[in-house]
């Protein structure tokens, strides 16, 4: 809902733009980031880092999870044997290492999100600057992108004639070098 309010405000805005444009012509375009950076030579290389840092988290994760399933696998084997208050003491070690491996997976969420952003960061920057120089040298007074972050469309339609006239990711993507 929020996301919908920020199109019809966008919209709104461009909308008042284009009444109190009275000299000036008003030229939209749209541009699609995501298909730029996937073409950009430098991703290969952040995959790469990405993959690495995944895969050196996912053993981390392993260890911990098969030592802790060794220790609750000792733990089983004993528990009839072993006083109430020991059983207790173990088992509160035993929460507590579990909860420790939890809050381990979602801190390498957080640190994957992390890594993922200052890796991909400056891409965008490059992409934004290759934007405002396309948009700037077409004389482009708006330009909108294809999709949010989250992958939501917020272009959801344009003509084939549009299409060919406004996109602009091909030109952006010529600025680039690529």
């Amino acid at each position: 809902m929020k996301k919908l309010l920020l199109i019809v405000a966008l919209f709104c805005v461009a909308l008042v733009d284009i009444q109190s444009a009275t000299a000036q012509e008003l030229k939209i375009a749209y541009v699609d980031p995501n298909a730029i950076l996937t073409k950009m030579p430098e991703m290969a290389a952040v995959d790469r880092k990405l993959k690495n840092f995944m895969e050196k988290k996912q053993k981390e994760f392993a260890d911990k999870e098969a030592s802790f399933r060794d220790q609750l696998q000792a733990y089983e084997q004993k528990k009839a044997v072993i006083s109430e208050e020991a059983r207790t003491r173990e088992e509160a070690r035993l929460g507590q290492l579990r909860n420790e491996l939890l809050a381990f997976d979602q801190q390498y969420q957080v640190e994957m999100q992390q890594k993922q952003g200052e890796f991909v960061g400056p891409l965008y920057k490059q992409i934004q600057e290759a934007i405002t120089a396309v948009a700037k040298e077409n004389k482009i007074t708006y330009v909108f992108n294809t999709t949010t972050s989250a992958g939501d469309f917020i272009l959801l339609y344009a003509s084939e004639d549009a299409q060919q006239k406004y996109n602009i990711t091909e030109k952006v993507i010529a600025k680039l070098g690529m």
